[in-house]
């Protein structure tokens, strides 16, 4: 007998799948496999229209980006009023009224319409990952009390069973040692950060860069290269209390880490571990700041500003010791291999870049006075959930994409050559649009030596085409693994836009199941389409940006 919850065992049945053994069996009407932003809304988008839902997560926290990856959010300057979806911005008003129930904020902060626990810079809402998380447990418990939602949570897909272009069913496996489950549904949803199920289910699906020949687009590389792909960052949480000394032993590796010089064309500024780096957008070496307790640094950035998750100026005095940052800056960006082809490996060489960074920071970056190092920072596993003051998942920019009934290419969304193809300022109009979003075209230093490819884009849609396979007929992508090229996948792999992309597939699934058809019907029938278009509307979900 398994020692999974009785709530589980409950809802076991006693049949055996084709190819999928030893392992007990639930079912429910949709199976979400990853439970990050895209596969948390597709879940509620899903759970609101009256479905059953098993969702699973790699790692013990649900959250994807925002939790366990600690990453703040991406987003637009208009987020706040429109530019995503409604349950989104729901989510952050959620997150708001955490700090305010539960946080001894000051007067100041508490009055603040739009309040920004760190003044992170990157973004209007900086938070802490676990208040992220509590956001999210706190829309699925009436879910999870209900039975409406099982969430099993450390396990990943290890094999499917496909008969006739349909997922029948995914086998996966609990990495605490209780063994696995096999999940039958009507729909299945690919949620996980590389895409895992495509390959699993013999989705087509694409990886890395396309050549410029087949996609004719102004930034693509000339040849195709499935392993060229972005960097990918483990992130991880600090502090600094002044007139402290946490400085501990070397990490290994750090020599080598301290004098790495990226493999880059166009060449990088210099060494990795330094304040200097490439400027994104023209590659011209620019110089960064770092002061721990939030001093200007003249014209340049000051990290520890840049995604710093508490400010502790917004708390009543003595509250916090110090500021909390998050480290997800260009010194980290792990370039030296894929997740997607030896995770293990990969992963562990940019924990040890972390830990390099981390150390680095401590013992030998430059301050303003002359000096070198600042031994009172403090890494904060306690954020993160972890123990060695790392996230617990790295946060992955380029995943498996599907093979889609619609691509979006650069002339879709590339201000410049979407300007050149049509003369028009405006990003293409989709007829099947689901959503919208906006995120300059940013792509990062990639494993085969690109520097960074860093340009405008315009507002643009999601179109539904680029959310269904090509033939596989009952999986779904809802993360980063949709129809997007290596360039585009650059403006649609943000926090708000993953969310939308989910909760348009969570509410895509209940109405082919309610309406019994499919989601390729649903795109091609002009009826069809434009019901369900009304349907996501009104539920919140904007398919266009606002005129003017």
């Amino acid at each position: 007998m398994s020692s999974l919850p009785s709530l589980l065992l409950a809802n076991c049945n006693d049949g055996k799948t084709a190819g999928l053994t030893d392992g007990h069996e639930i079912a429910s009407d949709i199976v979400i496999i990853g439970g990050g932003l895209g596969g948390s809304a597709a879940a509620l988008a899903a759970l609101r229209n009256g479905l059953k839902v098993i969702m699973t997560e790699e790692t013990d926290w649900i959250g994807g980006q925002l939790t366990q990856q600690g990453v703040p959010p991406d987003e637009h300057p208009w987020i706040e009023t429109h530019g995503s979806t409604k349950a989104y911005r729901d989510f952050r008003n959620a997150i708001r009224s955490y700090y305010h129930s539960h946080y001894p904020l000051t007067a100041d902060a508490r009055a603040r319409q739009y309040l920004n626990p760190g003044d992170g810079e990157v973004s209007r809402l900086c938070c802490e990952p676990r208040v992220a998380l509590a956001a999210l447990y706190d829309i699925f418990n009436p879910y999870i009390s209900s039975g409406k939602l099982i969430l099993l949570l450390n396990c990943k897909a290890v094999a499917a069973d496909v008969t006739a272009d349909r997922v029948r069913a995914v086998k996966v496996a609990f990495s605490d040692g209780k063994g696995e489950q096999i999940l039958h549904a009507q729909y299945f949803v690919d949620a996980t950060e590389m895409g895992d199920l495509l390959p699993l289910t013999g989705t087509e699906f694409v990886r890395g860069a396309e050549a410029r020949k087949d996609t004719d687009e102004l930034h693509a590389a000339e040849t195709a290269d499935p392993d060229n792909q972005q960097s990918f960052t483990l992130c991880f949480a600090m502090d600094y209390i002044k007139d402290r000394n946490f400085v501990g032993d070397k990490p290994e590796n750090y020599d080598y880490w301290r004098n790495f010089i990226p493999p880059l064309t166009p060449p990088w500024s210099g060494k990795l571990l330094d304040l200097s780096y490439s400027t994104p957008s023209t590659l011209v070496p620019k110089l960064l700041g770092f002061h721990p307790e939030g001093v200007p640094t003249g014209n340049a950035l000051n990290l520890w500003n840049y995604r710093r998750i508490i400010n502790k100026n917004n708390f009543t005095p003595g509250f916090y010791d110090g500021d909390i940052t998050i480290v997800n800056w260009p010194q980290n960006d792990y370039m030296l291999g894929n997740p997607d082809t030896d995770f293990d490996r990969h992963v562990a060489g940019a924990r040890q870049l972390s830990h390099a960074l981390f150390y680095w920071l401590q013992t030998e970056c430059p301050r303003p006075d002359g000096g070198q190092g600042w031994a009172g920072l403090r890494l904060r596993g306690d954020v993160l959930g972890t123990a060695d003051g790392m996230a617990k998942y790295p946060y992955i920019r380029e995943s498996r994409r599907i093979k889609a009934l619609f691509t979006v290419l650069e002339e879709h969304v590339g201000k410049e050559q979407r300007v050149a193809v049509s003369g028009r300022s405006s990003a293409a109009e989709f007829a099947d649009s689901v959503g919208v979003g906006y995120y300059h075209i940013d792509l990062h230093p990639s494993t085969k030596g690109n520097n960074y490819i860093d340009f405008d884009s315009l507002p643009f849609q999601i179109p539904l085409g680029a959310l269904i396979p090509q033939r596989i007929e009952n999986l779904l992508p809802a993360c980063k693994n949709i129809g997007t090229t290596h360039i585009t996948n650059g403006c649609y792999r943000l926090h708000p836009v993953e969310w939308n992309i989910g909760e348009s597939v969570g509410c895509l699934v209940a109405y082919a199941i309610q309406h019994k058809t499919t989601p390729h019907a649903v795109r091609e029938k002009q009826d069809i389409l434009s019901a369900f278009r009304s349907l996501i509307r009104a539920q919140g979900i904007e398919t266009e940006w606002p005129a003017g």
